[in-house]
């Protein structure tokens, strides 16, 4: 475990919240001409993290423009997938970078 890794791991044991992860789907792929196989669905997860507002910094310079005030960045042990979501108070987060 990294110095970084360790004060993210007290941050997250300090202030932490219950978060609600829903995961990718079991088996999903693609079939030989090029469309999804559904997979089996997974059940959400409980995850503790933090979640916070992006820095003036992030907010100035993302190459791709995309990100707003109201976007927010969450800090987990958990392993997240892109793509997926993650839901607070009923307010949902698309995880859109790692």
């Amino acid at each position: 475990m990294t110095l970084e890794s360790f004060e993210f791991k007290e941050m997250i044991d300090d202030y932490g919240i219950t978060l609600t992860y829903h995961p990718p789907p079991k088996e999903s792929g693609w079939q030989e001409n090029g469309d999804p196989i559904e997979g089996e669905a997974v059940d959400p997860v409980q995850i503790i993290g933090v979640i916070l507002p992006l820095s003036d910094d992030e907010l100035r310079y993302v190459d791709q423009g995309t990100y707003t005030t109201k976007d927010r960045k969450i800090i987990t042990t958990s392993e997240l997938k892109f793509g997926q979501t993650v839901e607070h108070k009923g307010i949902p987060y698309t995880v859109q970078n790692l």
